[in-house]
C-alpha cells in the first residue's frame, strides 16, 4: 500500500484540527530541543571519554556508611531492676 500526497495532506489536516497550530508548534520545539540536547551529550562524551572500570568504585568521602544500630534489650541493668532484686 502506497501513501500518496493526498493521504498525507488529509492526515496533516486531521492532526492540525485535533491539536491546533500552537500545540503542534510547541511539540516540534520540544522535539528540536531534545535532539539538540542529545547531540550535545554525545559530543561531550566523545570529547572526554572517562576510564571505564569493571570493578565497583571505592566509596567517596561524601557517601555516608550506615552506622550500627542498637537494639533494645530488657536486661536488669537497662531497666534498673538490679537494685530491687537485692
Amino acid at each position: 500500500m502506497n501513501v500518496g500526497p493526498w493521504q498525507l495532506l488529509i492526515v496533516a489536516i486531521v492532526i492540525l484540527v485535533l491539536f491546533g497550530r500552537g500545540r503542534i508548534s510547541e511539540m516540534m520545539g520540544d522535539f528540536g530541543k531534545g535532539i539538540k540536547s542529545f547531540k550535545q551529550g554525545m559530543n561531550e562524551e566523545a570529547r572526554s571519554p572517562e576510564r571505564i572500570d569493571h570493578q565497583s568504585p571505592a566509596p567517596t568521602t561524601t557517601e555516608k556508611t550506615a552506622a550500627p544500630t542498637a537494639t533494645a534489650t530488657s536486661t536488669p541493668a537497662a531497666t534498673g531492676d538490679s537494685e530491687k532484686s537485692s
